[in-house]
């Protein structure tokens, strides 16, 4: 008789324990999945944010012209950098290229001065690219405004296409996420339907019989969570130090924290609504009916 509560206690944390290994399988899967959102959108951003427009200037420009349209493309909300290519510095950099210099030739400099524009991430499209264009018309002295349109199309066509895949993925893996966990949480309390019967049958309130597996539900979709970061986690920071990439980082902050908090929302979230419907069919059944099911 002695030994009965330890075989008790050891049921219980095996099946808590099979439970939290079962759902944290599920939220590592999620995890990946979320990674690799946000590497994807990292990697978008450090590609538009590296696609610039050029503005060409016409010699004519006054300098007090100049600076004024430096201030204002400087200062602009669409401005990630810039750069003033001066007029010696553009035929200095044609002549390293080239291998001689072109003004010994012509006798004269040919090039215009410029400034090189890389837009933030959120205005590298071609519609923002326009209507920079149009707000830059303003000044009279401006040659030309340069850009790689087509290029641009190009990396937003396929950032699209690449996050609606993602998106397709991370929604099929959410609902397989709600149907693989809230079956494992529906087969533990099926082993305890009848000590819920019973506990209704002397008079316990709902609200009584649920609380301790909506506890448990909760503490169980916490600990798999925490597993789940933990164990991926060290394999982000293994494959980044292993790799090391140069254009994304796995284990920038951010990355982790949107990371985490959709870990633990998806284990927690799903574990207590698993439970709160699972606890509440077998509370709705007949004494009859637990033998049927």
């Amino acid at each position: 008789m002695s030994k009965q509560p330890k075989v008790k206690t050891s049921k219980f944390f095996n099946s808590n324990l099979t439970t939290m290994i079962s759902i944290a399988i599920v939220l590592f899967l999620v995890g990946i999945i979320t990674t690799l959102s946000l590497v994807v959108w990292q990697t978008g951003n450090y590609v538009k944010e590296n696609i610039s427009f050029t503005v060409v200037i016409n010699d004519s420009m006054p300098n007090s012209e100049l600076q004024s349209l430096l201030n204002h493309v400087k200062n602009a909300p669409y401005t990630k950098s810039t750069k003033f290519i001066s007029k010696d510095m553009a035929l200095a950099e044609l002549s390293n290229e080239l291998g001689e210099d072109p003004q010994n030739l012509l006798g004269y400099n040919p090039l215009s001065a410029s400034i090189e524009v890389k837009a933030s991430a959120t205005y590298a499209n071609s519609d923002s690219i326009f209507r920079i264009q149009k707000e830059l018309a303003q000044f009279k002295d401006i040659d030309e405004f340069i850009y790689q349109k087509n290029m641009m199309n190009d990396v937003n066509h396929n950032l699209q296409i690449t996050s609606a895949f993602l998106a397709a993925i991370a929604l099929i893996m959410l609902l397989i996420s709600i149907a693989l966990i809230n079956n494992t949480i529906r087969l533990q309390i099926y082993s305890k339907r009848f000590t819920i019967n019973t506990m209704r049958m002397v008079g316990a309130t709902s609200w009584f019989i649920r609380k301790p597996f909506l506890l448990r539900a909760v503490l169980n979709g916490f600990l798999a969570a925490l597993i789940t970061c933990v164990i991926l986690f060290v394999i982000l920071f293994y494959v980044q130090n292993y790799y090391g990439f140069e254009i994304f980082t796995l284990v920038h902050p951010l990355n982790l924290a949107v990371t985490g908090a959709v870990i633990f929302t998806v284990g927690i979230l799903i574990s207590l609504l698993s439970s709160l419907f699972a606890v509440g069919k077998y509370l709705r059944l007949d004494t009859n009916d637990l033998y049927i099911i």
